[in-house]
């Protein structure tokens, strides 16, 4: 969530680092890729690593899009959002038992939905509900890593019974 918000505000604030913030935003696909490569396999990280990827390359044409006031690049990419957020909450509930579909698609829909908030309020220069926004996405984050974590555990419980 850290490199998120740091690329909406370089991308709202026309801030300098904007390019290299994105491309370090764009590194978290490579890094959940690495620690779901030793229970799912390379295929499986890789395949997530592309659905993320996905993800956060549309947020910031979003982002971008509602920064320059186009509305209809906005509306596609919201929409875009929205449909790999069902298949990523697919695939997840397809690669571990333990994650429900519908679950995902909660907490992935809730999450979009912080984001939009968050970007929102920085486009209108309210920052303390910004800084509000961000703790929210913040604690959300924290319960879908939870969520992947007890799913993991509970999949592979050997990996943790030392």
């Amino acid at each position: 969530m850290f490199w998120t918000r740091l690329t909406v505000n370089s991308i709202v604030g026309h801030l300098p680092d904007e390019k290299v913030t994105i491309e370090r935003l764009l590194r978290n696909p490579i890094d959940f890729a690495a620690v779901l490569k030793p229970f799912y396999g390379v295929d499986i990280a890789n395949k997530f690593a592309k659905l993320l990827t996905e993800h956060l390359t549309i947020a910031v044409e979003l982002v971008k899009a509602l920064q320059a006031g186009d509305t209809a690049t906005a509306t596609d990419a919201q929409k875009r959002w929205f449909a790999n957020a069902d298949a990523i909450a697919e695939f997840l509930s397809r690669i571990n038992p333990y994650w429900s579909k519908e679950d995902w698609q909660n907490m992935l829909y809730e999450h979009l939905r912080l984001l939009t908030n968050e970007v929102a309020t920085r486009l209108a220069g309210n920052y303390v509900d910004n800084v509000d926004s961000s703790d929210e996405i913040q604690s959300q984050a924290h319960e879908m890593a939870d969520n992947m974590t007890y799913g993991i555990i509970q999949q592979f419980p050997a990996a943790f019974s030392h």
